[in-house]
This record gives structure tokens, C-alpha cells and sequence, in this order.
């Protein structure tokens, strides 16, 4: 096995024990929401103005399916749909009080998480960092240019 293989089969690793060990409690938590309703919430609540399209974009998914999530979500009255005074066309999103204990729960949760793991981080220097945050950035930018290639669209 060569190193750029190495190294995904670590990032799969570290990323599927990360879900295995956080799932349990999260599922505990958050009972009776599906990690994509919980996500979509907290893209809703951390992006200003948003639509489907940005929710397509940002949960890496077709804007056929947010239509169906954010419709769950309405039902469940965790968000409402609004409009601009000056563009009576789009409807944007907005998480309801009910949408906001979702995502202050889910929030804390990812406090939790930070905290358990905060011993490995402490010991990264800020060169280290640098370092691996800019590979991060390089492969997404190189995943990107992928997609845009295949003409993938992912909203």
C-alpha cells in the first residue's frame, strides 16, 4: 500500500470511529430525528438566508430531497419557511424555538466531543496545523475541480 492510500484509509478510519463512538449518544439525544433533519437544522441555523439550493450545496445532496427534508421539518415544526419583502419568489428557512433546543442539544453534544478529544489536539503544535489544515484545503479544492469535471451537480 502506497502513502496516498495510507493516508485515506486513515482519514476512513479516524472519520468511522469518530461516528461509532459519538453515534450512541447523539442517537440517545437527539431520539426520534435522523442525522440528516439534525443537520440540516444546524445548516439552517449557522448560514444566513437559507434556501434550497444553499441547503443542497452545503448537505451535499439534491435540492429534490431538501424539498422533502424541509417539508419533514416543517411538519415536525422545527423550521418555517419566510420571504424577503423584495423577493416574493424564494422561500428561505429559519429554525422555530422547538428547532433551536434541537440545535442547542446537538451543539453541546459536539461540546462534549470536543472536550473528550481535546487531549490529542493540545499536543498539535500550530505548525502541525497549518500543515494539515492547508492539505485539507488543497485535496477539497482538488475534489471540487473533480466534480465540476464529471458535471456532477450536486444541487
Amino acid at each position: 500500500m502506497n502513502k496516498e492510500e495510507q493516508l485515506i484509509m486513515n482519514f476512513r478510519d479516524l472519520f468511522n470511529k469518530m461516528v461509532w463512538l459519538n453515534k450512541f449518544k447523539m442517537e440517545e439525544s437527539l431520539k426520534g430525528y435522523k442525522p440528516s433533519e439534525v443537520h440540516c437544522i444546524e445548516s439552517i441555523e449557522k448560514n444566513r438566508d437559507t434556501n434550497v439550493t444553499k441547503l443542497a450545496e452545503s448537505l451535499y445532496m439534491t435540492r429534490g430531497a431538501i424539498s422533502k427534508l424541509t417539508k419533514k421539518l416543517i411538519e415536525k415544526g422545527l423550521i418555517e419557511g419566510y420571504q424577503k419583502p423584495d423577493n416574493q419568489k424564494e422561500i428561505y428557512f429559519r429554525l422555530t424555538e422547538q428547532g433551536k433546543v434541537i440545535f442547542k442539544i446537538h451543539e453541546e453534544l459536539h461540546k462534549e466531543f470536543q472536550e473528550r478529544d481535546k487531549v490529542v489536539f493540545e499536543q498539535v503544535t500550530e505548525e502541525q496545523f497549518y500543515s494539515m489544515l492547508s492539505f485539507v484545503e488543497k485535496y477539497t479544492m482538488h475534489l471540487d475541480s473533480e466534480i465540476k469535471k464529471q458535471g456532477i451537480a450536486i444541487n
